[in-house]
Formats: C-alpha cells, structure tokens, sequence
C-alpha cells in the first residue's frame, strides 16, 4: 500500500487537463453531429437548395423582359430575391466533399464548446463524469441554441434574413444573457439574485430579434418546419453529447 498520495492536479496540469478533455469530447460530438446531420439535415437543405435554384428560373418565365414595362415594385422583389439567394463565394461540392468540410467544422465548433465546459467544470469544482456533464451539455443546449433560435430560428437556403451584423450582435447577447441568467438561476445563494437571473432570461426577447424587412422563402412552408425540428433534435444530440464526454473525459484524465 502506497504511502505517498496524488495532490489534486493544478497549474499546468489542470490546463493540459481541460485540453485533452476538450479535445476528445470536441472531436466525438462534432463526428457524431455530422453523422445526424447527413441522416436528418442534410436532406431537407439539398430539397431547399432545389427549391431556391427553381426560384430564379420561375421569376423568369413569370417576369416580362421589357424593362420599360418595370415596375419599383418589381425591382424590390429583384433586390430581395437576390439578398435571399447570395452566396459567399467558393463552395465545396455535393457528397464526400461536403461531408468533409461539415464534420472539419463540426469538430472545431465541439472543441471550442467542449473548452468552455470542461472549463466551468474544472471551475466549478465538485462533481464531475458523464452524468454530471450531461446537465453541463443541457445548460449549453439552451443558453447557445434554444435561447437564440426563439428569435432567429435555423433557416434554410432561399430564405430572407435580416442584415448578418445586426443577427451576430443580437445572437451574443442573447447567449451572455442566457448564460449569465442561468448562472444565477442555479448557483446564486439568495432569491433576489435568482429573480434576476430567471429576468435577464427574457431580456433579448422582450428587446426583439432583429427582422427583415420583408419575410420570404423559396421552401414551403412544411419544409421549413421539419428543418427546424430537425436541428433541434441534431443539436440536442451535439450538446448532450459533448456535456456528458467533457465530464467523462475529465474525470478519466484526472
């Protein structure tokens, strides 16, 4: 029997913890989204992007050619349906290709969520494994993807959106509100403090998500409510994913 007993890792240990938990739940939770996302969301954005490739062919043969015939009106549909079907420049190609580059962005996005958790782990101290992580991966489900997605649901290709900076702006302070609400919520020892929390919940919501100006979409209607059922469920799976493994690992490595 061993006398000498292991001190509880600190410093550079803890770090080099933290990164190794990250990184191994990081790279099975973004493996583990892509493969939900080719079953259940791939699918509907390749119906969508069918949708939207049709929509400026139909325009065509709908629209007369004369421009003297043009109305103002005609040109703000021009401006919008063109804002709706922009794209950023290159793009990988259908099939293997894609699915590369997806499960590469997966991956980066489950490591740099999984750092931010196994860090509130490490900070919070006391339990940790996969069980406790679980409710870890819950509290970033909701703060990082239910909290913004009231306001600005997951869109598919061919839909008009309001202009990207003011979506980014309302988007961080959607997720700090609800992070920093949750918080207090769960660990501030006192009611007000807890009032508080559960008020800044409701904050970016009562403040309103920023809207454009007109509200369209080359998809119907039922395509876009199966999208947004369907990364709902994909990105429950990520984050429960991702919570349990940054715990487990965490442990593990300890």
């Amino acid at each position: 029997m061993s006398l000498i007993r292991t001190a509880p890792a600190t410093g550079l240990g803890t770090f080099n913890r933290i990164l190794a938990s990250a990184a191994a739940a990081g790279i099975l939770a973004g493996l583990l989204l892509t493969g939900v996302q080719q079953v259940q969301v791939a699918p509907i954005i390749l119906q969508a992007e069918v949708f939207e490739s049709a929509a400026p062919k139909a325009l065509e043969v709908a629209a007369p050619h004369s421009h003297a015939d043009a109305t103002p009106h005609e040109h703000a549909d021009d401006g919008a349906h063109e804002s709706a079907h922009e794209h950023g420049g290159w793009q990988p190609d259908d099939g293997l290709e894609r699915t590369f580059y997806t499960a590469v962005a997966n991956i980066s996005a489950g490591v740099g969520f999984a750092l931010l958790l196994a860090a509130a782990i490490s900070l919070h101290g006391r339990a940790s494994g996969w069980r406790a992580g679980l409710l870890w991966g819950a509290a970033g489900y909701t703060a990082f993807f239910v909290a913004p997605s009231i306001g600005l649901p997951p869109e598919l290709p061919g839909t008009v959106a309001a202009p990207l900076l003011a979506r980014q702006l309302w988007w961080t302070a959607t997720v700090a509100a609800s992070v920093g609400g949750l918080a207090l919520l769960v660990f501030a020892k006192n009611w007000p403090l807890k009032i508080a929390g559960a008020l800044l919940l409701f904050v970016p919501h009562l403040i309103g998500s920023p809207q454009p100006a007109l509200h369209s979409s080359s998809a119907p209607p039922e395509l876009a409510r199966s999208f947004l059922y369907a990364t709902l469920l994909a990105n429950a799976a990520f984050w429960l994913a991702i919570g349990a493994l940054s715990g487990y690992f965490y442990k593990k490595f300890g």
